[in-house]
């Protein structure tokens, strides 16, 4: 049976990390959040472009995910840093992250007298987390512990031909374990929607899928225009890729075989084992943020021409069927699996030894992001104007 190194949460979730989170309430507070990550071994911050100035179903949006991202198990404690007039519900937030039982508190820019005061009374806070955190030891957990995101990005002509069926091979087994995989990218459903949709366990499952789809599309001409140059990507189709339906039919296949059990909003937390679907733009801030407020402890990212994007404390393991890829962008590749378009290595052969890079990873093995800190341009979903 595969294990992996990693620690157990009060609230029974199993992270592969075991950081402290400095999180920004409001884009106005992100300078801050990031100074004092950066000045504590073993912080990592996580700042968006949101928390005022929105409607209200936005920042309910904002409140929720915050709340998902302060829960995830790779995260042993949290530091909110707000400014103090934001809309973000800080009180809330606050509220919904310590359910999960570990340690969060708050700073406020205004109440403490600007940045630099901010800095260091907030440093002090994340040191004496950091060193909290430390105490806890590592323990062997069953994969059934993991939950896999699932990204495809820059995509090319080979990656639906290897790289994304490959993530589909180490979902199923993930899966058939006992753990839970998460798809989303519902821009990318699109034209292939119905295939998808037959994945569903129920009938019901499957109109929700259907029924995602259909509010994608609605968002884009809802500003007077459907998404033809926007989706494909003027990066996907320079990679040879000519419609969003032969996107689609490659990013679909992360999916693997089997039954879709539940479909969930933006950034929700899975309350099913087994392949879900949730709603979220194909964008890589986006998306990757999704992940991990739905509580995602490791994400495979395929990518054709070589997206470079990772996570602030979610592992991403970064693979291509692009030999070329693999070769001019070796600093952000984790695996390159151009075997699969050679005829040197079959899908099947290429999903177990991402499976298995996977575990490594989530024992504590680096990433290439994680190396080389390509990890914070991120930000939060959200479908209303800025007012």
């Amino acid at each position: 049976m595969l294990e992996f190194e990693g620690y157990r949460r009060p609230d029974g979730q199993v992270g592969t990390r075991n950081y402290v989170g400095v999180f920004s309430t409001v884009v106005c507070a992100n300078e801050v959040a990031e100074d004092i990550a950066r000045q504590v071994d073993g912080a990592v911050s996580f700042t968006h472009h949101q928390g005022c100035c929105q409607t209200p179903v936005d920042l309910k949006r904002v409140n929720e995910v915050l709340i998902g991202l302060g829960g995830n198990p790779n995260l042993a404690a949290v530091l909110l840093v707000s400014l103090g007039c934001e809309s973000t519900a800080v009180a809330e937030v606050v509220a919904g992250i310590a359910k999960t039982g570990k340690r969060v508190e708050t700073i406020a820019i205004q109440e403490h007298g600007g940045a630099a005061r901010t800095r260091a009374e907030g440093t002090l806070i994340v040191q004496d987390m950091v060193a909290e955190a430390s105490s806890q030891k590592s323990e062997r957990f069953p994969i059934s512990e993991l939950v896999l995101g699932m990204k495809c990005g820059s995509s090319d002509t080979t990656q639906g031909l290897s790289a994304t069926p490959v993530i589909g091979v180490a979902s199923d087994r993930i899966v058939a374990a006992g753990g839970t995989t998460i798809l989303g990218e519902i821009t990318e459903f699109i034209g292939a929607e119905h295939i998808v949709a037959r994945h569903a366990e129920t009938p019901e499952i499957g109109k929700q899928i259907l029924a995602l789809v259909e509010r994608m599309e609605n968002r884009a001409k809802a500003v007077g225009c459907d998404m033809r140059g926007g989706q494909p990507t003027g990066g996907n189709i320079k990679g040879g890729l000519s419609t969003i339906e032969e996107k689609s039919l490659g990013a679909i296949a992360k999916a693997g075989t089997a039954p879709i059990r539940a479909v969930y909003e933006y950034g929700v937390r899975p309350q099913v084992k087994g392949l879900v679907v949730m709603d979220s733009p194909g964008r890589e801030p986006e998306i990757l943020t999704g992940l991990a407020a739905a509580g995602c402890n490791v994400i495979a990212f395929a990518t054709g021409r070589g997206a470079p994007q990772g996570f602030p404390f979610v592992p991403v393991v970064k693979l291509t069927g692009n030999a070329l890829t693999w070769e001019r962008m070796r600093d952000h590749m984790d695996m390159s699996v151009a075997g699969v378009i050679d005829g040197t290595e079959s899908i099947p052969q290429a999903g177990e030894r991402l499976l298995e890079r996977i575990v490594e990873v989530a024992s504590g093995a680096r990433t290439r992001s994680e190396i080389t800190g390509y990890t914070r341009a991120m930000d939060i979903y959200v479908t209303g104007p800025v007012i």
